[in-house]
């Protein structure tokens, strides 16, 4: 049996078979568990340990945990199957995987481990998957009833490689999921209007994007495969370890590389018990808005599930394409400070667990020296000095009324829609509009300090209020449910061309389709799909005074029902509102997500903020300063504030909490040395520079 887990599991990845040396790990456990680590993950490559068909070295492994036993520490089972053994490649010759021109992947040393047999063979071939199935239960039947073995994680940031796989293994599978689709050889012929398809084997997965239907039907089936095979994975090792924790962790890029990389968080997270997600400043940006656009991502797809900031970046990052040109300060060289902001928002965004990419760096690869809390030779640095300080508060038995609260929902939610991003690769040949159009909807609301949550359509029961980006592409059915979600009492700000494309991405005779005229109360009177003049950022349109910038698509209307809030700056009708049934809209004909992304922010900002205002909305907490971010937890009648200061210096911060929240007081301050008091729903507060302030309200 394990022991009882900890409040917050809160380490780091430490052995990838390549490192560290074998001479230091027995110091490395004590020095971790000194530290208050209590939680290891490591690589088990199938590479690494099937060294020859049915014969396992385990000896590393078997020596992690049971120095983890030794030292009181939890580890997680990760990596598996996505390197293949070198002798499977030559045994398994055919089974590799295969790009568009029918090139196929040989076995390379990967970076992130120094270890051959990635990026593996395709499990769509029966002996491939056959000898992955052998190795999958032979792992958990070896580890099952260690006591330090505290779960698998199942799948390394839960995506798949762009240019795979289109062998003839991948052909098929994609024809079966086409046979579930489509029942009749002859349905797929009128949907793909490929009206000489004799037999199912004359069906091929496309080459170019000109045919729609079928390209969009690859995307899916991509993406569902994939999530296929999590499943596999999940019901292997639950069938010989059904009591361990299943958990998996990606790289929150469902807005950004679903289409390329079949990225679903949502997808993911349904198949486990636990999720995650790779955030490190060092490749992404360490401006604010993007680590907590990660946090609200994962929190939303997560359901309720509990999450872990799964690699988060614990030191430097060298000589790698997205540091170049950037600052230090920008996450290249990590400081102790950069942890503990990393860590606080993390945790402020609802995430109850951390692990860093590395305990300590590789030796080997393009990625040495990345990543790591401790040194090259595994010393203590002022990095883990701070990760224990916080591993420390945060398992502290004090902390457990803290971290039994979860955030709030949000005031708002942004309407996820992966459909949406499919049709934007299809015309773009990329998802980059998608995302910076949905991504500048979050930065805009995360710059006034309103809580926007990320929703799938099947989540929004439970919201009162939602923002629609970019909806290009949304079917009859999705139209249905979002006309009865209104009608019910919903109040929903959509972006231009709703609808454009429907099912199988068919263009609309009438715009808006699907019923969505009705629904908004316009008929378009005029369309531009001129993305490219748009960056130029002098397109702009004109609510409440308020001048927007434009983004993406620009629709213009004639009112069917509707009333005019907005016109473009050359007189056209750009913003309608309606009521219907009893619910209203509000039609913007563009993509003011983009606009406000391609402004900087500068342009905008307060007519998001009078959004809130039209739908009667409160925010949850007004902040008198922009810079910190402040967010409410609640569990049961207790109330906790959190504030995050990514500024270097310390902030006094004057807030304002929402009148749907009885009034506060100052209980109990978990974290800081704030100076904290209440006056009312009044609350100022001193947070230090790249810290935070957690207090008990209620």
């Amino acid at each position: 049996m394990t022991r009882q887990r900890p409040l917050i599991p809160y380490g780091a990845v430490y052995f990838r078979k390549s490192n560290p040396p074998r001479g230091d790990w027995e110091r490395d456990y004590a020095r971790a568990r000194a530290d208050g680590m209590n939680t290891f993950r490591h690589w088990f490559m199938w590479s690494a340990i099937e060294v020859a068909p049915g014969v396992y070295d385990w000896e590393d492994y078997d020596r992690q945990l049971d120095l983890a036993a030794e030292h009181g520490l939890q580890t997680i089972i990760a990596e598996h199957v996505t390197f293949a053994p070198e002798w499977a490649f030559r045994r398994f010759a055919g089974c590799e995987l295969r790009d568009r021109q029918g090139n196929r992947a040989a076995s390379t040393v990967s970076g992130s481990s120094a270890i051959g047999g990635h990026p593996g063979l395709c499990l769509d071939h029966a002996p491939v998957m056959e000898a992955a199935e052998r190795f999958l239960r032979a792992l958990a039947g070896h580890y099952k009833d260690h006591p330090a073995l505290g779960g698998y994680d199942l799948w390394n940031e839960c995506n798949i490689p762009q240019p795979y796989c289109y062998c003839q293994a991948t052909a098929e599978e994609f024809r079966n999921w086409l046979r579930r689709r489509y029942r009749t050889l002859d349905e797929l012929r009128r949907t793909w209007m490929r009206y000489s398809l004799e037999e199912w084997e004359d069906v091929h997965p496309p080459v170019d994007r000109n045919g729609h239907a079928e390209l969009l039907d690859w995307l899916q089936f991509r993406i569902d495969h994939a999530y296929e095979r999590l499943r596999w994975r999940v019901g292997i090792i639950r069938d010989v370890d059904p009591d361990r924790l299943v958990t998996a962790h990606g790289i929150a890029a469902s807005l950004t590389q679903l289409a390329e990389n079949a990225a679903d968080d949502w997808r993911a997270a349904a198949e486990v018990d636990s999720y995650g997600f790779t955030w490190v400043a060092a490749r992404k940006g360490g401006e604010p808005h993007k680590q907590w656009s990660t946090v609200d991502l994962v929190r939303g797809a997560s359901r309720g599930k509990p999450f872990w900031h799964s690699e988060m970046q614990g030191g430097p990052l060298w000589l790698q394409p997205q540091v170049l040109g950037r600052p230090r300060e920008d996450g290249r060289i990590a400081t102790a400070e950069d942890v503990r902001l990393w860590t606080m928002v993390s945790f402020a965004g609802g995430v109850r667990g951390i692990q860093c990419v590395r305990w300590r760096p590789l030796l080997d690869g393009p990625l040495f020296g990345a990543f790591a809390l401790y040194g090259m030779a595994g010393e203590p640095t002022s990095r883990s000095t701070m990760a224990s300080t916080i591993t420390r508060w945060a398992n502290d038995p004090a902390q457990a009324p803290l971290w039994a609260a979860r955030p709030v929902q949000g005031e708002i939610g942004i309407l996820v829609v992966p459909e949406c991003q499919l049709m934007t690769h299809v015309l773009h040949g990329d998802t980059a509009r998608y995302s910076r159009d949905v991504g500048g909807v979050h930065r805009a609301f995360f710059d006034l300090n309103i809580q926007a949550d990320y929703v799938h359509l099947d989540d929004i029961g439970h919201y009162r209020t939602l923002y629609l980006p970019l909806p290009l592409m949304l079917t009859g059915e999705m139209a249905e449910r979002l006309r009865t979600w209104v009608a019910g009492g919903g109040t929903l700000i959509s972006e231009g061309c709703p609808g454009y494309f429907t099912d199988h991405g068919h263009a609309c005779a009438e715009q808006p389709g699907s019923g969505l005229g009705e629904l908004f109360g316009v008929r378009e009177a005029s369309v531009e799909f001129t993305p490219d003049l748009l960056e130029r950022g002098v397109d702009r349109f004109v609510m409440g005074g308020e001048a927007v910038a434009c983004g993406v698509y620009l629709q213009s209307y004639e009112p069917a029902g509707g009333r005019t809030l907005g016109t473009y700056e050359d007189g056209r009708v750009a913003v309608v509102e309606h009521r219907f049934g009893s619910g209203r809209t509000l039609l913007v004909g563009t993509g003011a997500g983009e606009g406000y992304q391609l402004s900087d922010g500068r342009r905008g900002r307060e007519w998001f903020r009078s959004l809130l205002d039209w739908a009667g909305v409160e925010p949850h907490i007004r902040v008198g300063e922009s810079g910190p971010t402040a967010r409410l937890h609640q569990d049961e009648d207790r109330l906790f504030l959190w504030v995050t200061n990514p500024a270097t210096h310390p902030r006094t911060v004057r807030l304002r909490i929402g009148s749907s929240w009885s009034p506060p007081r100052k209980e109990h301050v978990h974290w800081g040395d704030p100076d904290l008091s209440v006056d009312g729903n009044e609350v100022t507060l001193r947070v230090e520079g790249q810290d935070a302030v957690i207090a008990r309200l209620r």
